[in-house]
């Protein structure tokens, strides 16, 4: 079972930073989950919302603003971010929005190309279903995540349509039932965001692939 840290150890370091990632792997993480959006020039940019506003002590929309002006904030590229990582860390690159599928594409297969990566070290998650269609169509290598909060049934149908390598749902939505019903089409089980240790002893006890929390030092 895979010990994923949310946004890095968002418990314990600003979210999404450099210093919060770097915790994550001082924390014995197998991987790191992350958000990404595009700035206005086109950079892919490691961030939750699609503002600055909650974040940092700017405002703005992220797309409005170029990688130079998002620099003045501790908001990392999602190269600089990779640049941190070893080589048998799991990134769990979450889409924002439709509009980063392709420069998300381009950025793993260069990894990989020069970079002495592998599919294996990027997971590429979304909610928007039509992004990881499209990532899909384009690309039969890499390796998806379907993420859900309210309709497992239809994520896993669809993750076998698109040949997802995992469903991503919110853990509340889990029983041996259906864990068992995933398991056997051979697809793994990325649950979010378990914090409490009960909860944690709950998905190891329903034998989830992975936990992302964000204390993953608690898993």
């Amino acid at each position: 079972m895979l010990k994923i840290g949310h946004r890095g150890a968002k418990g314990y370091e600003p979210e999404n930073t450099l210093a919060s990632f770097k915790k994550a792997i001082d924390l014995g993480c197998d991987g790191i989950e992350l958000d990404v959006h595009l700035s206005l020039d086109g950079e892919i940019i490691v961030i939750h919302d699609n503002t600055i506003d909650r974040t940092t002590t700017g405002i703005g929309l992220v797309n409005q603003l170029t990688l130079l002006e998002l620099k003045k904030y501790d908001i990392p590229t999602l190269s600089e971010v990779i640049e941190i990582t070893n080589h048998n860390l799991l990134i769990n690159i979450e889409l924002k929005s439709y509009e980063t599928v392709e420069k998300v594409i381009d950025l793993i297969e260069n990894q990989i190309s020069k970079k002495g990566y592998s599919y294996d070290n990027f997971l590429v998650s979304s909610f928007d279903w039509q992004a990881l269609q499209q990532l899909r169509f384009l690309n039969e290598k890499i390796q998806i995540g379907v993420l859900t909060e309210d309709n497992l049934e239809t994520a896993f149908a669809f993750a076998k349509f698109i040949e997802a390598t995992t469903v991503n749902p919110y853990f509340k939505l889990l029983n041996e039932e259906n864990v068992a019903k995933i398991h056997e089409k051979g697809i793994k089980i990325f649950v979010w965001t378990v914090n409490e240790i009960e909860d944690i002893q709950k998905m190891k006890n329903l034998k989830v692939d992975g936990i992302i929390s964000d204390f993953p030092d608690r898993i």
